[in-house]
């Protein structure tokens, strides 16, 4: 398995799992939900954390799909090496402005 196939991989547990704290934030804050939760839609409040929660997981679902075609098409055209390795630290959410933050 390359790099990047295993980086894939890892990608997409982390976005099967960022869905959880979200959850969490709304369950200690509200409750479970009842079945007047189903009936009216309005939105329950949340703490901070679990607004970016939510928006965490939403940016990784979006992002994603585009990653995974990329890095499928590199590894099937035989052209994944350090390059391609870079790029994905660069695609997978690494910010510039936060050095510590690693690929």
């Amino acid at each position: 398995m390359t790099t990047d196939l295993k980086y894939l991989a890892y990608t997409a547990i982390l976005t099967a799992a960022l869905w959880i704290p979200y959850i969490i934030s709304q369950v200690t804050t509200n409750g479970f939900l009842t079945a007047a939760n189903y009936i009216d839609p309005t939105p329950r409040p949340v703490p901070l954390w679990g607004k970016r929660a939510d928006r965490a997981y939403l940016n990784a679902v979006e992002c994603f799909a585009p990653f995974a075609a990329l890095v499928i098409i590199a590894h099937l055209a035989g052209k994944a090496n350090a390059t391609t390795a870079f790029w994905r630290c660069v695609s997978s959410g690494y910010d510039w402005r936060m050095p510590w933050s690693i690929c």
